[in-house]
């Protein structure tokens, strides 16, 4: 499975973005697809996650900020991120948990998109 981020770019403080992830590649199924951070001089860290059946969770300085959503029919994730502060700029990774047809789970990671967050 192949993941496609897009919707980065530079925002004031307080401002918003619409981070979109597509899947493509042929798998038996996607149980769960989500959003991880890199800031610069950190280790990546989870932001959001949200499985096939619409459960989610979001790391604590998400929580009522920002907002996973999913269409499943286009195996697309999005990430919805509102009242940007600067800490929370850092490259934004996609990610996809599920089985391959071969019943092996596979974990794939998109390419990055860059979030900067200006003061």
């Amino acid at each position: 499975v192949q993941l496609q981020a897009s919707g980065g770019g530079l925002v004031q403080d307080g401002g918003s973005l619409r981070l979109s992830c597509i899947a493509s590649g042929s798998s038996r199924s996607i149980y769960e697809m989500g959003w991880y951070r890199q800031a610069p001089g950190k280790q990546r860290e989870l932001v959001a996650v949200i499985t096939s059946a619409g459960n989610t969770d979001y790391a604590d300085s998400s929580k009522g900020r920002f907002t996973i959503s999913r269409d499943n029919a286009k195996n697309t994730v999005y990430l919805q991120m509102n009242n940007l502060k600067p800490e929370d700029t850092a490259v934004y990774y996609c990610n996809a948990r599920g089985l391959a047809w071969n019943w092996a789970s596979f974990a794939s990671w998109g390419q990055g998109t860059q979030v900067t967050v200006s003061s």
